[in-house]
This record gives structure tokens, C-alpha cells and sequence, in this order.
């Protein structure tokens, strides 16, 4: 099994369903309310971990009833959470709403996510003993620096969702192996619209970049290769909300069991394809078996 550790947010998602989301100063009726553990770190743990991944999370839940639940679900799916704090304090929460066509709206509230700002003491020897970090930008960016660069220091991979989107210093994007963002914080880290034209752009500051498509699949791109276009299967979506989660933890399994990078992606696109048709964060990863099935 490849080993993943995740440095990352857990969050319970508040999951509002309604037939189209309201526009400032309206007021729509939903059809369904959930609560859902979920927060970018911990859907990429669960992810990697149902792909077939041996995954460990660092990072805080709060000391409320949100934190123990989302302690259980990353535990439930085999995630060791011995370096999962706890803070006093609430968990973070993320405030959500789904359309009819799958489309959504966040609003994310840190709580005990911003507790996290530097490596705690053994944190850096975790991080050593996997084959790939994850990274996302849900938790303080000092935080993130300091894991990228324990990767680079004990030559782990370091994979980096730049997301939500924010302007990424220097330091970060030197200790990051492969960045991958969705097309929309591909434009805006670069400027450029085109993914192609960005993709590039980003090859200037990192050796990889893969930038999600959405039902389009994803863009590759490496330095002195060509860049390749891989599909998605075609799928009728439900909730979006983790589809890029998905894709990274299944991605991060299959790089590190050293299929081809076209596999690997092929896969990772069904990973995501699977987790649209499911509502919900966390609880819509796939597990590896169905990914196979659907690959």
C-alpha cells in the first residue's frame, strides 16, 4: 500500500439542497438539510484512503459534538488519526448550498482548522514515513509551508490543491512536486483563461500541474512533455461539492502504486465521476473496487 499523509482541514459541511441557489437579498425553500463531515483535508484522507491508500490526517477538530464525529468518519474509513488534535473550541464548518443541476455554493468557517498554523512536535517524522503529502489552503498557509517543506526535506511528494484560490508565495510553490487546480483557480493564480495557456504558465513554478475539467476530465502538463487532455465518463451529477477531492485522493493512490500517468489520471477521473452521482462530502468517495469497475 502507498503510503499518503493529508495536512489538512475537517469541517462539518451544513448542506442546504434547493432547486437553484438564492440571489443576494432573496429568499428560496430548500427541499432537504444534512449535516456531512467533510473539509477539503479530510474528504482527500477518506478519498486516498477508500482508493486503497494507507493515509494518516494532521490537522484539529473542535472539542464539540461536530469534532468527535469527525473524528469517527475519517477512523470509520481507516484513516489514522493519531496526530488529528483536538482544540478547544468549535470544529470548522462549511455552509453549504446544492442546486438541482449540482452546482454549489460555500461559505467555509475555520474554527478549529486556524488553530493549525505551524507542525506540532511529530508531525514532520509522519510526514516522512509516507510516499505523498497532500496539501490544500483551508488551513493558515503557515501551516502548509512548513508541511511542503518537511516533504521536500525528506523527499516525499508533495501534491497541492490551491484551493479556495489565493495568491501562493514563492517558497510554497518551489516545495510543491505537483499542483493541482480546478480551471477556475488555474485562471486565477495565472491570469489566464485558457487551461492550456495556464497550465504553462504554472510549469514556470512547479515541475507538474493537472487542472480539473469538470465533465471535461483533466488537463496534464510537465515540464518538456507534451501536455494531454484525459475524459471523464459521462455522468449525470447530483452534488459536486468533493469531486475535486475525490479525484486528488484517488490520484495521489494511483501515482504512488506507480501506474502510468494516463491510468492514473483515467482513474482519478472516475474516482470524481462516482462522487458527483452521491450527495454529500466525505460520505460520496468511492471505494477502490467500484473505481476499477468504473475505469
Amino acid at each position: 500500500m502507498t503510503g499518503i499523509v493529508v495536512l489538512g482541514s475537517t469541517n462539518m459541511d451544513l448542506v442546504a439542497f434547493v432547486a437553484h441557489a438564492p440571489k443576494r437579498g432573496e429568499t428560496v425553500t430548500g427541499r432537504e438539510f444534512r449535516t456531512i463531515p467533510g473539509g477539503k483535508g479530510a474528504n482527500q484522507a477518506v478519498a486516498a484512503a477508500r482508493a486503497g491508500g494507507q493515509v494518516a490526517m494532521i490537522g484539529a477538530v473542535g472539542s464539540d459534538a461536530f469534532g468527535t464525529q469527525l473524528r469517527h468518519t475519517l477512523e470509520a474509513s481507516g484513516v489514522d488519526t493519531d496526530l488529528l488534535h483536538t482544540a478547544e473550541g468549535p470544529s470548522g464548518t462549511a455552509h453549504v448550498v446544492v442546486d438541482d443541476e449540482g452546482g454549489n455554493s460555500i461559505v467555509v468557517i475555520p474554527g478549529a482548522n486556524g488553530t493549525v498554523t505551524a507542525l506540532a512536535p511529530g508531525e514532520e517524522a509522519l510526514i516522512a514515513t509516507g510516499d505523498t503529502l497532500l496539501l490544500q489552503l483551508e488551513l493558515p498557509l503557515s501551516a502548509v509551508l512548513d508541511g511542503a517543506e518537511a516533504a521536500r526535506r525528506h523527499g516525499v511528494r508533495t501534491v497541492l490543491t490551491p484551493a479556495p484560490a489565493q495568491p501562493l508565495p514563492p517558497e510554497l510553490l518551489a516545495a510543491t512536486d505537483l499542483l493541482v487546480p480546478n480551471e477556475h483557480e488555474a485562471a486565477t493564480l495565472t491570469g489566464i483563461a485558457d487551461p492550456r495557456s495556464a497550465a504553462q504558465e504554472l510549469l514556470r513554478q512547479v515541475p507538474e500541474v493537472v487542472i480539473t475539467l469538470g465533465s471535461a476530465g483533466c488537463l496534464y502538463a510537465a515540464r518538456d512533455t507534451e501536455p494531454l487532455t484525459v475524459s471523464a465518463p459521462v455522468v449525470t451529477a447530483v452534488d459536486t461539492t468533493a469531486a475535486g477531492d475525490a479525484f486528488v485522493g484517488a490520484l495521489a493512490v494511483a501515482l504512488g502504486e506507480k501506474k502510468p500517468v494516463t491510468q492514473a489520471l483515467a482513474w482519478a477521473c472516475a474516482a470524481a465521476a462516482l462522487s458527483v452521482q452521491r450527495p454529500g462530502a466525505s460520505s460520496s468517495m468511492p471505494y477502490r473496487a467500484e473505481i476499477d469497475g468504473a475505469s
